[in-house]
């Protein structure tokens, strides 16, 4: 059977997401993991350095702009990261979801060049944090930043992380078991809510880093 758009949601409402082996395999598995990483939405950290370069406005960041982009940017090898889990039929159903509403990107642009950014699927008030990326230092940070404000004032009642990483749990991600995720998703996925895409003001910036938390 071909995955689509309307498969892979079905999918995300019972709390699996597919995954590729390596960029250059055809074949998508389907990940369900013992443990769910989340980020609570009212207990953001923000380290210091980075609320100064928010403050600053360093870069301007956009929703849905370049989706595509997002993508691949998300796909290209990196340091840390010589291969990855997202293959041209991840691509194009990430693609298919963005242009039917479900699939967002939050984009990082230091002037024409697009240097960062973030995409995921939503779907009621569940937000599925899929992959980011960074060509400039920061970038996806402030990223995740920006999608974290969109989804508080949006109302969303959860933001999936899938795993947690030393780098995400820097931010505030924890995990928890499967059943206490499948509990969340349930009560997030029925609430009816439509994701922000707009522009932020500097005044409303600065309003939601003083209500996260400061670290070091």
């Amino acid at each position: 059977m071909q995955l689509t758009p309307d498969l892979l949601l079905r999918a995300y409402a019972i709390g699996i997401f597919p995954m590729a082996e390596s960029r250059l395999d055809q074949e998508l598995h389907w990940i369900d993991p013992d443990m769910r990483g989340i980020l609570p939405l009212d207990r953001l950290h923000v380290p210091r350095k980075l609320r100064n370069k928010l403050r600053k406005g360093t870069f301007q960041v956009r929703c849905n702009t370049a989706f595509h982009d997002v993508i691949l940017g998300c796909a290209e090898p990196a340091e840390n990261r010589p291969d990855t889990w997202i293959n041209p039929v991840i691509e194009r159903l990430y693609t298919e979801l963005n242009d039917m509403g479900f699939a967002h990107s939050v984009e990082c642009w230091d002037g024409a060049r697009l240097v960062g950014g973030l995409y995921g699927v939503a779907l009621g008030g569940a937000f599925f944090g899929e992959s980011m990326f960074s060509r400039t230092t920061d970038a996806s940070k402030i990223a995740l930043v920006h999608l974290v404000m969109r989804l508080r004032r949006s109302g969303f009642l959860l933001l999936d992380t899938q795993f947690n990483t030393p780098h995400l749990s820097r931010f505030g991600v924890t995990e928890i078991p499967r059943e206490n995720y499948r509990k969340l998703l349930t009560q997030a996925v029925s609430t009816k809510v439509t994701f922000y895409s707009g522009l932020v003001s500097a005044s409303e910036l600065e309003s939601f880093l003083q209500s996260t938390t400061q670290t070091s």
